[in-house]
């Protein structure tokens, strides 16, 4: 490697393009390989909470803290469970000024990261389809070098091989995604019910959440079995049969809350959520590394995801703008992550477990009592 190493970073999710954001701040030159043909062609999720110690310093890091203020969700950092018949058990408004966690839509954060970008530094429909030291192989046969390969390509990372054979398993848990548009003119009972922050209701190994807002961004969540998607006889790609499937595994549930799914206007594919072993680290390979879900994929239950890839992609920049050797950033780097992830997961791994319960979910109930005790210093959860 040179002292100026060629950096590719191989997917445009939060932690791919915070690192090349800030690298390119900073003079440096980097180029971002991505799948998707364009920004849009496909659906990037729901709301994020983005807290101070972590994604908030990142964007600061980036220079784009501003920028995301002014995009965030006023109110959005309200809380409210309910059981399945809709009986509320925790509302708590957002606190004057907020609590350090403000709410914005992922698609919003990640466009305002690509328009931080130069020009072509993202390679929009560049497919990475095998990694090897030194080199990426691309779909259709082309192949490009790079002294530092960056993997922030996700859960299924095609880098992630090249530092260790640990792969995601399954969490026990499958979600499926709704939304309803335009809320306070289409859907005013929706958004009575929702508020304009997070929803928990739950019960009996199931739950309907997510956040409120101008679209209601929400989901149903199910503890079953890894086929249950599969072999539920359920047409996923037709609305009114998804639609079906999941009133029928909600049938005792309030109405209140069924006919959130009952006027949803989009209802996505079931999403198995994997995770990678708590606590995975692996020893430096010269060359390569990885960030956010790639390193460290964990469940959605604790809200940190989106917060850790950005805090990655900062601190891999950082390193690499510190040290001359690239060898050493990448280890300084390691070490912190490695401690923060395995921190991260086990909180993830936690926040299953308190919501996906028998009967009523006291243990959740509990835990938003002592945080309002304690200031609400703390807020678990979030919409992927």
């Amino acid at each position: 490697m040179t002292s100026t190493p060629s950096i590719a970073i191989v997917g445009a999710g939060l932690s791919g393009l915070i690192c090349a954001r800030i690298l390119q701040r900073h003079g440096r030159t980097v180029t971002v390989y991505e799948a998707d043909p364009s920004a849009d062609a496909r659906r990037q999720g729901g709301s994020l909470d983005i807290h101070t110690g972590t994604g908030q310093v990142a964007l600061r890091e980036a220079g784009l803290i501003d920028e995301f203020r002014a995009r965030i969700h006023i109110g959005g950092e309200a809380s409210r469970v309910l059981d399945k018949n809709a009986t509320v058990l925790v509302d708590m408004p957002e606190a004057d000024g907020g609590d350090g966690r403000p709410e914005i839509a992922r698609t919003d954060l990640r466009q305002l990261l690509i328009d931080a970008l130069a020009p072509g530094t993202i390679r929009w429909g560049a497919k990475v389809v095998a990694a090897h030291p030194g080199r990426l192989d691309l779909a259709g046969g082309h192949t490009v070098h790079a002294d530092l390969i960056i993997g922030a390509d996700g859960a299924w990372s095609r880098v992630r091989p090249l530092v260790t054979p640990a792969k995601p398993a399954y969490t026990g848990i499958t979600l499926v995604e709704f939304t309803l548009t335009d809320a306070a003119r289409r859907h005013p009972e929706a958004l009575a019910l929702v508020g304009r922050g997070s929803l928990f209701a739950l019960s009996d190994h199931r739950y309907i959440g997510g956040h409120g807002g101008d679209t209601l961004s929400l989901g149903c969540g199910f503890r079953v079995p890894q086929d249950w998607a599969a072999t539920s006889g359920v047409d996923w790609s037709d609305i009114d049969d998804a639609r079906r499937g999941l009133l029928r595994e909600l049938a005792d549930w309030s109405p209140a809350l069924t006919r959130l799914i009952r006027d949803a206007d989009e209802i996505s594919a079931p999403r198995l959520i994997h995770a990678l072993p708590a606590g995975l680290r692996w020893d430096t390979v010269p060359g390569v590394t990885l960030i956010g879900d790639a390193a460290h994929l964990m469940s959605p239950f604790a809200g940190e995801g989106a917060n850790l890839a950005l805090i990655d992609g900062a601190d891999l920049a950082r390193e690499l703008l510190n040290h001359d050797d690239p060898v050493a950033a990448v280890t300084a780097y390691q070490k912190r992550m490695f401690a923060r992830g395995a921190k991260a997961a086990e909180a993830s791994h936690r926040g299953l477990t308190m919501m996906f319960v028998d009967g009523p979910p006291k243990r959740l109930v509990r835990f938003f009592r002592l945080a309002k005790i304690a200031s609400r210093l703390t807020h678990p959860f979030t919409a992927r």
